[in-house]
This record gives C-alpha cells, structure tokens and sequence, in this order.
C-alpha cells in the first residue's frame, strides 16, 4: 500500500467535491452545501487562487483532503494557515493520512515563517476532538465563531431583498 499527500491539480477537482460532500454528510450538513464542482474548481485553479487543497492518495486514488487558506494574525504580526476542511474517507482512516495532511500543512507554517495552524472542530466530533489533541492542539473554547452569511449578510451591507441566489442578488 503506497500512500502519498500532493498539492491538488486540476484534475482533481471532481474527486474533491465528492469528498467535500461525504464531510458535510459525516458533519450532517449536506443541506448547507449549495457550492457546485465548478465553484469548488475555480476557487482551487484560477489563475490566483486564494484558496490551496493537498490530497491523501492511496494506491493511486485519492482518498482524503485538505483544503486551507492564509489568514493573519495582527497580534502575531505574521500570516497563518486556516484549514478550512480535513477529510479522510472512514474506510481510510487510521493509517497516518489525516496526520500526515496536517504534518505538510505545518512543514509549510515552519518554511514560510508563518504563525501558527488554525482550525475548528464540531463540538460532538469527539473522535476528531481526541486525534487533534493527540497531535497537540490546543482546543480555544473561550472563542466563539461569529458568522453573518445569507440574508443577514446582505442586511448588514445595507442591500436590498435577499433572493438566495447570490448572481440575482448581487444586481440587485
């Protein structure tokens, strides 16, 4: 068995939005995906992409994702790595992958000088919960996430009425 973590390529792009719809079935979320497999692949391979992906191959296929972007921290005065999803199929689990996606994001944190890696985890996700803190994270429960999205998003910008169709709403 050969396992292997990569940047992402093109050609990817399908085998990454099916694993993104396994994690949101697993997170029981599949409901709150309205991204498509183009808007996932033109956020990964535009010319500047702002958002990166490594995968987990094993035996040629792959089989789990890391899908991050740089955030900054004005405390640390330095970029950071936020990892926006880590997954591995279950029936991969268990044999280094998902540790060794986090590994390469770190050896990146170190080689570029960066701050720190940062990430959120499900309150109930106890057997992800237990591998991070395995792995030494600190768990930061004195901070809440904040996030304004749908309509209150376009309340807040002072925008007019709210379709749920983000290429209506944003002529409006």
């Amino acid at each position: 068995m050969s396992n292997m973590i990569r940047p992402a390529d093109p050609a990817d792009a399908p085998r990454i939005f099916a694993l993104i719809l396994a994690l949101a079935d697993y997170e029981h979320l599949l409901d709150a995906v309205d991204a498509t497999e183009e808007m996932i692949s033109d956020a990964l391979f535009s010319p500047n992409p702002r958002l990166f992906c490594d995968v987990a191959e094993q035996d040629g296929q792959v089989v789990g994702l890391a899908v991050w972007f740089y955030n900054f921290s004005t405390f640390r005065g330095r970029h950071g790595i936020y990892l926006e999803d880590l997954f591995v199929e279950p029936e991969h689990r268990g044999k280094g992958l998902g540790k060794a996606l986090l590994h390469r994001l770190a050896q990146r944190c170190i080689s570029e000088g960066l701050a720190r890696l940062e990430w959120s985890v499900l309150d109930w996700n106890e057997p992800s919960i237990a591998f991070y803190k395995g792995l030494g994270a600190e768990l930061m429960e004195e901070w809440t996430i904040c996030r304004v999205s749908d309509q209150a998003l376009w309340r807040l910008a002072g925008h007019g009425p709210y379709t749920g169709h983000p290429e209506v709403d944003a002529k409006a």
